[in-house]
């Protein structure tokens, strides 16, 4: 028997029988939300000791975010790794931690500055030891406080 058409079924869900169906893949105690700016919500399932090991990964960073801004005046090294990770697509190391789940950036050992980032699209920027923000590109950086 057929619906007739433009005419609403009563109960269109009706036809599915719920209970005969096990799902034994799935408990309450691992299912959560995930809430994210820019995100749904959505119900995921996880094995309790991946979420412990991507609590470990993310740390209490994972909530951060920056509670004022200001434009940097001066050139400093932290300035120039802000330049990079800014460069990137990022706000600092600590998004980028986040976004790319990285437990290190890649730096170099001579001066400390960034060596290598990965961009959201995953093309790679590549950096050279020596400073590459120009005094003329120092008021662009923003530097983020928390």
């Amino acid at each position: 028997m057929g619906a007739v058409e433009g005419v609403p079924m009563e109960n269109p869900f009706g036809f599915m029988d719920t209970k005969s169906v096990p799902c034994a893949s799935f408990s309450s105690e691992e299912a959560h939300l995930t809430d994210e700016p820019g995100m749904s919500f959505s119900r995921e399932t996880v094995c309790l000791e991946d979420n412990k090991l991507s609590s470990d990964i993310s740390g209490a960073s994972a909530d951060m975010k920056p509670k004022s801004i200001r434009r940097a005046k001066t050139w400093s090294d932290e300035v120039e790794n802000l330049y990079r990770f800014q460069q990137a697509g990022y706000r600092d190391e600590i998004e980028y931690k986040q976004v790319k789940h990285v437990a290190a950036v890649e730096r170099w050992p001579e001066t400390g500055f960034v060596k290598k980032l990965q961009r959201r699209d995953n093309t790679f920027y590549y950096y050279d030891k020596e400073r590459e923000c120009a005094d003329k590109e120092v008021h662009k950086v923003k530097v983020y406080a928390y």
